[in-house]
């Protein structure tokens, strides 16, 4: 089933277009009264350093938003997605009407403290079982809207993306398979309705992960296992289907999982959870 992977390059154009326009749209509104202030003519350059240490992600969003405020305007970048970053370090300078650069700074800002501290956050994550082997994974609980978008941060930040919806890989659940009749009839039709997709399957004991197997699921996610048990999956399944773990990891918990041999750690707090990185723009 093996489809995680580090996103190296950001997501489509046009997505990130459509992120920026949305955005914009509930900040700009029909027009940015506080930037009338300022004179039409007037031009203004300065940069954006972080405060804090860091892992970067969200060029091409800071780039599409200040280039649809207004294309009269440019940016010079000193580092690149993936940069890990201490305190004080400028990210970009930045010139042009002083307006737009006004328009543009929170929506700009906005992306990438949000995009650097899902990559902070990740990488601080992958940081702790870099020796073991065993690769970390996002899940579906993104922000509305912007998962494509974390995703790539997650990529960024060293860890490796789970399925990106509902629609490229199953996973089927206790409740598919109480509705579907057993593991066995839901692997089955799976495989009818699309014989491509991969099938991963939680399971909730060994028990179920014995029927999983038996019904030739390519994963098979242990849901709130106990360390004891997940070492017994492990040598229980030697190698016929992935092995995911989920449930109950913390920056704690998380290095005890990862020896026990499991393939994968799925983990909710790389993109619900993270802090955004603390930036500051300041016209000079």
């Amino acid at each position: 089933m093996t489809q995680s992977n580090p996103l190296l390059l950001p997501p489509a154009p046009a997505l990130i277009e459509a992120n920026v326009t949305a955005a914009l749209a509930e900040d700009v509104g029909d027009g940015d009264i506080t930037a009338r202030l300022i004179a039409a003519d007037s031009r203004a350059s300065g940069r954006v350093i972080t405060r804090e240490a860091g892992v970067l992600c969200g060029r091409a969003w800071v780039e599409e938003t200040f280039r649809q405020v207004d294309s009269d305007m440019s940016l010079d970048w000193r580092v690149a997605d993936g940069d890990v970053l201490e305190p004080d370090t400028v990210l970009f300078h930045f010139g042009g009407p002083a307006r737009s650069l006004l328009t543009a700074e929170r929506c700009a800002l906005n992306f990438l403290q949000l995009l650097s501290g899902t990559a902070t956050t990740c990488a601080r994550y992958a940081s702790l079982v870099a020796d073991t082997g065993v690769r970390l994974l996002d899940t579906r609980k993104t922000i509305p809207g912007l998962r494509v978008a974390q995703k790539y941060a997650v990529s960024c930040g060293g860890c490796h993306n789970h399925r990106i919806g509902l629609f490229d890989a199953f996973l089927i659940k206790e409740n598919h398979i109480a509705a579907c009749g057993g593991i066995a009839a839901a692997v089955t039709r799976a495989r009818e309705i699309a014989p491509g997709k991969p099938a991963e399957v939680e399971v909730e004991n060994l028990e179920e992960l014995n029927q999983a197997l038996q019904a030739g699921a390519d994963r098979v996610m242990l849901d709130n296992f106990s360390l004891e048990d997940m070492r017994t999956a492990v040598a229980t399944t030697a190698g016929r289907a992935e092995l995911e773990a989920s449930g109950n990891v913390t920056e704690t918990t998380l290095r005890p999982i990862a020896e026990t041999g499991v393939d994968f750690i799925s983990i909710g707090a790389l993109t619900k959870d993270c802090k955004a990185l603390d930036l500051s723009m300041r016209l000079l």
